[in-house]
């Protein structure tokens, strides 16, 4: 019987590792392809669209790529500027409105709650002409505020950051802080925050990945070619010229994505912390 046991366990396990195997090469195999077709010529992938090999082409395409309207140093540190902004206000403030929704208890918490869930409902594009006009009428276009501010107000952050809350903090540990005289935003920033940290590290991923990857608002704002962002100068490569190089265009799209890998390196061992901690949590 425990003979039986122990084959089912390991054919269980076996099962397992090979659909994960199975899961992450799904998940690497597109990236991959992206990366060797920036190496490849036109005629290479148009006769071959598909390519796990890398060609000779990487330097041409790099040439034509930086011989025409296309800056790829510009583009990204207009992108890196907007998308750390946009990040660190965004994880920053929704945190802080999180703790207040879990850690205070005022009369029109839940109504409040509910008007950011309402706000989650409604679409970004459904307000893109009032809010073109406001940044108009304020002379903000051409500008990288209206692109970094409005991620102060983030409802799907909120509602992640005050269910990690619900489920992780522990209200005695701020009355304790009360009662050794620390201040509100003193206990939040040195007590709460260090807590937050596996969410605050999830939600910087999304918020840069998604901020990164913004077209619609940076479209419609920014009309100078020295604001664009990376985006932008890679949707502008459908046109003219790279219509028919396709190796330039997906050199832009894996320069656009490399960022996006470092980021997700560099803060995914919070989220495998966070993952371990409420593991062993009791």
């Amino acid at each position: 019987m425990k003979r039986e046991n122990t084959a089912s366990v390991s054919a269980a396990k076996a099962v397992i590792y090979i659909v994960c195997i199975l899961l992450s090469i799904m998940s690497v195999l597109p990236f991959w392809i992206m990366f060797m077709n920036a190496t490849r010529g036109t005629f290479e992938i148009q006769r071959h669209a598909v390519s796990l090999l890398p060609s000779t082409h990487f330097l041409d395409n790099l040439n034509i790529l930086l011989g025409k309207s296309f800056n790829p140093m510009v583009g990204f540190m207009n992108s890196m500027i907007i998308s750390t902004g946009a990040t660190v206000c965004s994880v920053y403030f929704s945190s802080l409105t999180a703790y207040a929704l879990v850690a205070y208890d005022w009369r029109l918490r839940q109504p409040f709650f509910t008007f950011i869930m309402c706000v989650l409902m409604i679409p970004a594009q459904v307000s893109g002409i009032g809010f073109y006009q406001f940044m108009y009428r304020l002379g903000w276009t051409n500008n990288f505020l209206p692109l970094i501010l409005p991620a102060i107000a983030a409802p799907a952050m909120v509602f992640f950051m005050r269910q990690y809350l619900l489920a992780t903090l522990s209200l005695e540990i701020t009355e304790a802080a009360r009662i050794d005289g620390s201040g509100e935003f003193a206990t939040y920033n040195r007590i709460i925050l260090p807590i937050m940290k596996p969410a605050l590290a999830t939600q910087a991923i999304f918020s840069f990945v998604g901020s990164w990857n913004s077209l619609f608002t940076p479209m419609i704002l920014l009309t100078n070619q020295e604001r664009y962002t990376m985006p932008i100068m890679v949707s502008l490569l459908r046109g003219d010229i790279y219509k028919t190089e396709l190796g330039s265009v997906y050199m832009g799209l894996s320069l656009t994505a490399i960022p996006l890998f470092v980021i997700y390196f560099l803060l995914s061992r919070y989220i495998i912390a966070g993952v371990a901690l409420g593991g062993v949590k009791e």
